[in-house]
């Protein structure tokens, strides 16, 4: 649909945590996706996966685009605003510096997610169980399907690199690959130090965020993001609105203009009759 800039909005979703509930999206959130698109307004997911590993369940609810890839991946519509990959000699370094510490990790691109023997082993001793939401079930079975094993790894064209275990400090990681890269926490608290997602240190939600609203044709100030994790940080702190899940990081609620309940409440459908985008 054409995009007013005097009256529409753009809001970017985080993904887990914020639209979706360990990948199972509430009901109440998709038809609130719908009612915020048929009043105008664009509605982006704005993810720290790669477009190989989105489910369909996630994409059912119909989005204006994706932010993908933490912000390395613009599309909107069918168009590809945004791709950047790591530089081919960044990208071998990286390989070299985790082969070398003997890291479990995948390398994450919008075609695929190469990653070595020891991660296929890992995921089967997490596959869910039938009592687990098929929702669930699909999305990791789409994860699974994403994963490409390989040996040959150094030679492979990425965007991020989602590691398990850097087999050392990730601060140590980090400062042998260069300033180049940085990283984020991941989501296994349980590795601590030696979890984590390597990017381009350029590259957040917030780079993308703006390449999107270039692409609509909208200001700044017209942005919503809704975002909990270390990675909606930038996003957050550049939106014109920010919306922050409930138990977030201190400093990211310090960042909420205003506060939601977790998907398991609905906490996306009273933000948005809250802020009028339903």
């Amino acid at each position: 649909m054409p995009f007013s800039p005097a009256h529409s909005r753009a809001i970017f979703l985080d993904v887990d945590g914020t639209y979706a509930d360990h990948g199972v999206v509430p009901k109440a959130h998709e038809d609130a996706v719908r009612a915020v698109r048929a009043n105008g307004h664009a509605v982006l997911l704005c993810t720290g996966r790669p477009v190989s590993a989105i489910s369909p369940h996630l994409l059912a609810a119909g989005f204006d685009g994706i932010v993908s890839g933490a912000g390395a991946r613009v599309e909107l519509g069918d168009d590809v605003l945004v791709d950047v990959r790591f530089p081919a000699d960044i990208a071998r370094r990286t390989v070299e510096v985790l082969d070398h510490h003997g890291a479990v990790y995948a390398l994450e691109s919008p075609e695929a997610m190469y990653a070595g023997p020891e991660v296929d082993l890992l995921l089967d001793s997490k596959t869910p169980g039938p009592e687990v939401p098929p929702e669930r079930r699909d999305a990791f079975a789409i994860f699974r399907k994403a994963l490409e094993i390989t040996h040959a790894r150094a030679d492979k064209s990425y965007s991020k690199v989602f590691v398990f275990d850097s087999g050392a400090p990730m601060r140590q990681v980090l400062d042998e690959i260069g300033p180049e890269v940085s990283a984020v926490a991941g989501s296994n608290e349980a590795l601590g130090e030696r979890t984590g997602e390597i990017h381009l240190a350029h590259i957040t939600k917030a780079v993308g965020m703006q390449a999107a609203l270039e692409g609509l044709g909208l200001p700044a100030d017209a942005s919503v993001a809704a975002g909990d994790g270390p990675n909606d940080r930038e996003m957050l702190a550049s939106a014109g609105t920010a919306i922050v899940v409930e138990g977030a990081l201190p400093d990211l609620m310090a960042m909420a203009d205003l506060v939601a309940g977790p998907p398991s409440t609905h906490g996306l459908v009273s933000a948005f009759t809250t802020l009028g985008l339903i």
